[in-house]
Order: C-alpha cells, then sequence, then structure tokens
C-alpha cells in the first residue's frame, strides 16, 4: 500500500510562483508513473501533469503547459509541481497519484492507482 502526502497549500496572488511536493511512503517510488490533478469547485478532476518513473519524460496539460514544471526525487521518494505565473483559475484542490501497472503517462484518472489527500491553491486576482 502507497500512502501520499501533498504539501505547499498557500493562497497566493496572481502572477506569483508556488511549488507542491508529495511525499511517497509504502512502496518503491521509482516504481511508480505519478501525476498531478486538480479539482475545483463544481468541476471535475483535471489532468495537470505526469512524470515517467526514471524523470525523463513529463506530460502536461494544456491549460498549465509552460507554466508549470513536474519533477521528481526518487532518492526522496517526492514528486514536485513548480508552478510560475500563476492564475485566478489555477485555484483548486492539487492530488497527487501513482500508477504502477501502466507503461506509458497517462491523463486519465482512471489509470491511477494511489491519490493523496489533497493540497488547497488559492490564487487571487
Amino acid at each position: 500500500q502507497v500512502q501520499l502526502v501533498e504539501s505547499g497549500e498557500g493562497l497566493v496572488q496572481a502572477g506569483s510562483s508556488l511549488r507542491l511536493s508529495c511525499a511517497a511512503s509504502g512502496g518503491t517510488f521509482s516504481r511508480y508513473i505519478l501525476g498531478w490533478f486538480r479539482q475545483a469547485p463544481g468541476k471535475e478532476r483535471e489532468f495537470v501533469s505526469a512524470i515517467s518513473r526514471s524523470g525523463s519524460r513529463t506530460k502536461y496539460g494544456d491549460s498549465v503547459k509552460g507554466r508549470f514544471t513536474i519533477s521528481r526525487d526518487n532518492a526522496k521518494n517526492t514528486v514536485y509541481l513548480q508552478m510560475n505565473s500563476l492564475k485566478p483559475e489555477d485555484t483548486a484542490v492539487y492530488y497527487c497519484a501513482a500508477d504502477f501497472q501502466n507503461l506509458l503517462l497517462s491523463e486519465y484518472r482512471s489509470q491511477y492507482d494511489y491519490w493523496g489527500q489533497g493540497t488547497q491553491v488559492t490564487v487571487s486576482s
């Protein structure tokens, strides 16, 4: 069983930056594809980004391309989401997720096996 714990929540102004972290325990971290999703009030959970097991491949949702960067440190069992040029529409609860079965980076929630509890990001205009 894998446990994922997000941190880094914050209330920031538009144009600011914020870095989220997700620490994993209970599994072999380097065997998991890791992803970030987000969910705004009244909306579906949305794919943000994913990173391969080695960190050599990444994928981003269209709304965050060029502004967000995903990275991982397998020695620290942690995945990061660096968020720059934040916009009010980035306001959401952000979740990290782990996928141990698939080979390709996926934007589909159903592909992920484990989820964190989420961390709140609020961007004011």
